[in-house]
């Protein structure tokens, strides 16, 4: 094989409750699910041991290689199983800053296209990988739906979960996921545990686990971009069964019962943001 083509999805935080703090980092509990937006890579095989990464879209074009977690997950790759190098091109659809994911979702999408290039087939080796890279990217090695734990290392698959539909919106100001923390400390405003009651009413449908969506980080992220708070606003006008944030903003999204509910809020919805119908994706990888 000497190209190997793979999706890298982005996900959404169902929930996102913050346990504490250890070692300089925040525990969280998450109940996250990837969704059918989605960045594309292609790598292609190359003899020398090295790796380059060409981004598109996004604005991610000038994107520093210290910075690209791609790249980075690629070097960790060829120096782990001891392979030759590839030529990576990242076509960007999942927005920056978001809180979705997309810096994660590259990083795995480099490691699962080197494995399928190269026939590795180590998975509990490129999750070690993965774990290296970023909080979300172990998860989103292989996606699905799980709840997370730690700083993200920690995968609980989720059985039987059921398919679910969003109404996405991403507002134009993003938010620095390090700002966020840092505003969430210096806010300390209480927030109830969610994942646990979220993950049992979930067996039971969408329907039933939409009031217990919630974000520990969403008071913090608001008042970095208001935006967050008045995209949130006019999503819960849409009726919906729940909405909340995904990671630490900027985007928002809104669950309903059918694929026909979510079109029909999109075509209602006449807001400032990127707006997206996005379903649950569960990949085999």
């Amino acid at each position: 094989m000497n190209t190997a083509r793979v999706s890298a999805y982005a996900k959404l935080n169902l929930t996102l409750d913050i346990l504490g703090a250890s070692g300089g980092y925040h525990e969280l509990e998450s109940a996250v699910v990837t969704i059918d937006l989605a960045d594309r890579i292609v790598a292609r095989r190359r003899g020398d041991g090295l790796c380059t990464v060409l981004m598109h879209g996004e604005g991610c074009e000038t994107l520093e290689p210290e910075h690209n977690q791609a790249l980075i997950a690629a070097e960790k790759f060829v120096k782990r199983f001891g392979t030759e190098g590839a030529d990576i091109t990242v076509w960007k659809n999942i927005p920056v800053g978001a809180g979705l994911g997309g810096s994660s979702a590259d990083a795995a999408g480099a490691l699962n296209a080197l494995a399928m290039l190269y026939g590795v087939d180590d998975r509990a080796a490129l999750k070690e990988l993965a774990d290296e890279c970023g909080s979300d990217t172990g998860f989103l090695l292989g996606g699905g739906a799980a709840v997370i734990g730690g700083r993200g290392e920690k995968v609980y698959p989720i059985p039987a979960f059921p398919k679910v539909y969003a109404l996405l919106l991403c507002p134009k100001e993003g938010v620095s996921t390090a700002e966020c923390y840092r505003k969430f400390d210096e806010l300390n405003t209480p927030s109830p545990r969610r994942t646990p009651l979220f993950t049992e009413a979930i067996a039971s449908g969408a329907s039933h686990a939409g009031r217990f969506l919630g974000n520990a980080l969403f008071p913090a992220a608001r008042e970095l971009a208001p935006s967050v708070g008045e995209a949130l606003l006019e999503l819960k006008a849409l009726s919906p069964l729940g909405a909340s944030m995904t990671g630490s903003g900027s985007a928002v999204f809104a669950l309903f019962e059918t694929p026909e509910l979510v079109s029909w809020a999109k075509s209602r919805y006449n807001g400032n943001c990127r707006a997206y119908a996005v379903k649950s994706v569960f990949p085999r990888r």
